[in-house]
């Protein structure tokens, strides 16, 4: 498969790495842009500038830089978050930050990346199962108490069973087979999905300062 050259910006990033976070770094823009299986250690190679020897002596096999580019796109998720509005700034702000977060993150994503994790790569899936407990879980449980206590959300929805909700609602947008990516852009389904969400649980006082801040940041 021929893939475009790698980007200005992302040369000028590989010109400042060591050889094992080059080939990581090539290799998460590209497993994201074509996904997994369709890009092959000859292509990563390439565009990072090494030769594919080179990739063998850093990792072991794809397996193995799969897993470790998947551990690096979640460590830089992560960071990403917490450049976000943090919600001791206030509820709203830093739902209308995650808002316009989701719309790129995964407007970048190719719709079956999570779809391959899943049927091919099982030890990423379980590092994103714990990745959605421990952190993405928290994070939403930490959201609605706040949201309950600036008035934003409605005080009597049950947190834990709302968080859990939507940790799964996530995952099933992944689903290639529910929401066909010929279909549906990823970005906007999970940007979709993400504000029906939020209108599910928030008082009236929530939904008007949201709109407002949402349209005052576009």
């Amino acid at each position: 498969m021929n893939f475009v050259k790698v980007s200005r910006v992302l040369y000028q990033i590989l010109n400042d790495l060591d050889t094992k976070e080059k080939i990581i770094v090539t290799a998460i823009e590209q497993f994201m842009q074509f996904g997994i299986r369709a890009v092959t250690m000859d292509d990563i190679a390439r565009l990072a500038g090494v030769s594919k020897k080179t990739i063998y002596q850093e990792f072991s096999d794809k397996n193995q830089l799969v897993l470790e580019t998947f551990q690096k796109a979640l460590e830089q998720d992560e960071c990403k978050m917490k450049e976000l509005p943090q919600l001791n700034n206030g509820v709203i702000e830093h739902l209308v930050g995650l808002s316009i977060y989701v719309r790129k993150r995964f407007a970048e994503m190719n719709p079956f990346v999570m779809n391959e994790l899943q049927r091919y790569y099982p030890q990423c899936w379980q590092i994103f199962e714990e990745f959605k407990q421990k952190y993405i879980y928290q994070e939403i449980m930490e959201v609605l108490q706040k949201g309950k206590e600036e008035g934003y959300f409605r005080s009597e929805i049950n947190s834990e069973i709302i968080a859990a909700m939507r940790v799964e609602q996530m995952s099933s947008l992944f689903d290639p087979i529910k929401f066909p990516p010929s279909k549906f852009n990823l970005g906007e389904l999970h940007l979709e999905v993400f504000e029906h969400f939020l209108h599910g649980i928030f008082t009236e006082k929530g939904k008007d300062t949201y709109q407002k801040k949402k349209t005052n940041q576009q």
